[in-house]
């Protein structure tokens, strides 16, 4: 089951940040996060209620409340990284964001055997292949690097928070939740002083209607958001959180391909070469688990 929860997430987490860097084109993109997010909210709200997922409140929701102030960060500056583009180089970049979880888990005892160990190596390997041979060059390139990069360690910083949030299926629910309202307050608070400073927070030349007309899509990146890290904390307490985590870090593939396919980004051949890595070590990942 652990393959199944963090191939899942890969999936999920691979066409939210595919659909957040599209909406980062055309909304401020501390906008998509907020509005995202606060849609998010809504829907886990009435799901905590409905399972009385309140019950289980305890000192275990300090890791969402963390995990909540880390995500808005490190979101933030991934959509501002794709938004730069572009995607099929931003994206496998910010996946290093395996690097955390896998060393806390390293740190704690876990202990993987050869054929996990070999499938970690060959899935890493494939991941930074994926990313793509140009990285220096022009300011602008500098300056999405620089991003791509607080995105990644801002996001493994979620990953191994959010999997000591929660024991059960239903605290789970109630540590999503807890971890989008900090969400919701961290990014809010930096929207509005955003907003005071002069930066617009609507879309430019359409303003709220535009944002109305967006609201489908930034439900589909909030949700989809949200149900990624709910199976990415099943896969980590279901198996080893070294196979979750590299597992889960193939989302840059799904979202490479989507560029491909809608935006028509070509990959480069050490591109090419890097996703069939993944695949490999996916296999091997899952031979050994």
């Amino acid at each position: 089951m652990t393959a199944l929860f963090a191939l899942t997430t890969s999936v999920l987490w691979g066409f939210s940040d595919f659909g957040g860097g599209m909406l980062a084109r055309r909304v401020p993109a501390l906008t998509v996060v907020v509005v995202s997010q606060t849609i998010a909210v809504v829907v886990l709200g009435v799901i905590v209620l409905a399972t009385g997922a309140w019950s289980e409140a305890g000192p275990l929701l300090w890791y969402a409340v963390a995990a909540g102030v880390v995500g808005p960060v490190a979101m933030l500056s991934f959509y501002r990284a794709l938004a730069l583009g572009p995607m099929g180089v931003v994206s496998p970049l910010v996946s290093l964001a395996v690097v955390v979880p896998i060393g806390v888990a390293l740190a704690v005892g876990e202990r993987p055997g050869p054929l996990q160990v070999a499938g970690i190596a060959v899935a890493f390997a494939g991941i930074v292949l994926a990313g793509g041979p140009e990285l220096r060059g022009a300011p602008v390139r500098r300056r999405t690097l620089a991003l791509t990069l607080l995105a990644a360690f801002g996001f493994g910083g979620v990953l191994a928070l959010i999997s000591e949030a929660s024991t059960t299926v239903t605290g789970l629910f109630l540590a999503l939740f807890v971890q989008r309202v900090a969400n919701i307050a961290v990014g809010g608070t930096a929207l509005y002083v955003s907003a005071r400073r002069g930066t617009p927070a609507l879309p430019d030349g359409g303003g709220l209607p535009v944002l109305r007309g967006a609201l489908p899509a930034l439900a589909f990146v909030g949700l989809a958001d949200v149900a990624a890290n709910g199976t990415y904390s099943l896969a980590a307490h279901s198996g080893p959180v070294t196979v979750a985590a590299v597992l889960a870090s193939l989302y840059p593939v799904i979202t490479a391909l989507a560029a491909r396919g809608v935006l028509k980004e070509r990959l480069h051949g050490l591109q090419t070469v890097g996703a069939g890595l993944a695949l490999v070590g996916t296999v091997l990942l899952a031979a050994g688990g």
